[in-house]
């Protein structure tokens, strides 16, 4: 099987167990789609299969390395073995390249084993975890509807004694998106550098068979409502706020959280790389255990089905008419009252899967999290502005904690910050202790 087409840079977010999970968290869009394979008996990815898709990806990318994303489902139900058979195939048709994995799990199967491995070969792993016990167990729940958090600590406690680089991934849900500086305090705690904050936005429709898929799609046209368990818009962006007012005042090139990091690409004149922020997308697929490719993680359904990587070659399937038309939609379909709003250019209209709302005109194709994303945009203009203007002048975007708290001072009328308050140039110490010492 040959590749076709010209190389192109994409994405594919691999699931060899499909959706299959040893947790049962309330919120999770994927464990449904067990019902798009009716037949499947065993669903660990096949070792055909597998080393089909790792030959071909390696030779469809053009960039020097090659990135694997790994998630499900829950990955490490395939055990050690199997992602040791994965490196060795990356080696045999690597010629040379250099190999990164990402790997996201819940981390409930960590072990000693698990941590050597993933240090031995250099794996970045995500770590989804929402926050304290309180925020953390009341959705991710395993199969009895035990709590989890406190096995997902034992697996951040191996990685980190392992020398195991990590991130986390907070999914900010109706429970804990009304508690951000707790959430951020004990990501914090717990030794994450680096945050993704994910809000849960999911529709069910009102009537289907056992057979249907109950997470509706934007479009689809019958009775559905908000799941429970979706962030509330405003709240979503006062989560965001919190969270920045601290990180701009105390953690700049301390601790990194994605959203921020994006945001900036945006004030500094470049298209947003995150795909939900992008003016159009469709360069990240996912990919089924079976081989089936679809247009992208949250659009795992039949119409969004590009074929099967066995049949045609992936690098082809991305190239098509069907993949481009799926990646123009976001920027072609957005609605007017978002084109002429001031937060375009960082928004674009956000994720696709989210817009299922009318504009106040009546226009549909309006982000479910629009208030909430003006809001948090709108916030944090003035010090993106800032950290842009010191980015193009040469100097660290970190000199934005003296300019925050430098404007704090000015509105509460004082010259400089009292003795234990903390220092305006950013050190982390108390003013008495730093620049107050030398003033």
């Amino acid at each position: 099987m040959s590749e076709s087409v010209p190389a192109m840079n994409f994405h594919v977010m691999v699931k060899p167990t499909g959706p299959i999970c040893n947790l049962d968290c309330k919120y999770c869009f994927y464990l449904e789609k067990e019902v798009l394979y009716p037949d499947v008996s065993k669903w660990a990815m096949k070792d055909e299969v597998l080393e089909s898709y790792i030959r071909q990806y390696i030779e469809s990318q053009p960039s020097p390395e090659i990135l694997f994303a790994w998630q499900g489902g829950e990955p490490t139900l395939l055990g050690v073995d199997y992602f040791e058979r994965v490196v060795a195939l990356q080696k045999k048709y690597a010629d040379g390249r250099p190999i990164r994995n990402a790997f996201q799990t819940n981390g409930i199967l960590i072990n000693d084993r698990w941590a050597a491995f993933l240090r031995e070969n250099d794996f970045l792993v995500g770590v989804s975890i929402d926050g304290p016990p309180e925020f953390h167990d009341h959705y991710r729940v395993d199969k009895g509807g035990h709590a989890t958090s406190e096995r997902v600590m034992r697996a951040i406690r191996l990685l980190k004694q392992g020398g195991v680089e990590f991130n986390t991934l907070t999914c900010v849900q109706r429970h804990n998106s009304t508690k951000p500086l707790e959430v951020y305090h004990f990501l914090k705690e717990i030794g994450s550098g680096f945050m993704q904050f994910i809000p849960i936005v999911e529709r069910i429709a009102e009537n289907t068979s056992e057979t249907d898929l109950r997470l509706v799609l934007p479009t689809y046209e019958r009775d559905a409502h908000v799941s429970a368990w979706s962030v509330r818009p405003r709240q979503y962006g006062e989560f965001l706020c919190a969270i920045f007012d601290e990180w701009v005042r105390q953690d700049v090139g301390r601790y990194f959280v994605q959203i921020f990091d994006v945001a900036l690409e945006a004030w500094c004149g470049y298209n947003p790389s995150l795909c939900v922020f992008s003016r159009t997308c469709g360069n990240a697929a996912a990919l089924e255990h079976n081989g089936d490719l679809y247009s992208c993680d949250h659009f795992v359904y039949p119409e969004n089905r590009l074929g099967n990587i066995m049949e045609n070659p992936v690098a082809s399937m991305m190239a098509s008419a069907q993949q481009h038309q799926f990646g123009m939609d976001k920027a072609d379909t957005l609605p007017q009252y978002c084109r002429d709003c001031e937060v375009r250019f960082i928004c674009n209209g956000e994720c696709p899967k989210h817009r299922f709302l009318k504009t106040p005109t009546g226009e549909a194709g309006l982000n479910y999290l629009c208030e909430g994303y003006k809001h948090f945009f709108t916030h944090i203009d003035p010090y993106m502005r800032f950290m842009a203007n010191e980015l193009s002048a040469g100097r660290p975007p970190a000199n934005v904690m003296g300019y925050a708290r430098q404007h704090d001072l000015q509105v509460q009328g004082k010259s400089k910050p009292d003795p234990n308050d903390p220092c305006i140039c950013g050190s982390g110490r108390k003013f008495k202790k730093c620049c107050g010492r030398i003033s």
